[in-house]
């Protein structure tokens, strides 16, 4: 693999374990999730699911093309 999918793959594994444990933090110590807090988790989840979803997309039309 490619050193940068790995870094791309990294990044993405990075936002969505550092949103989780915001909001338990978050939720352990305010009993609550701030809206900011629900807006970075929605921003972290998009990047990932776009970096996971775009490597599959292309992987899917180059394979299409080749045939």
């Amino acid at each position: 693999m490619k050193a940068e999918k790995v870094t791309a793959y990294a990044c993405a594994v990075l936002l969505i374990i550092s949103s989780i444990a915001l909001a338990f933090i978050q939720v352990l110590d305010l009993k609550d999730v701030a809206n900011g807090t629900l807006m970075y988790i929605a921003q972290a989840f998009l990047l990932a699911g776009s970096i996971f979803g775009l490597d599959y997309y292309i992987q899917k039309v180059t394979h299409v093309l080749k045939k």
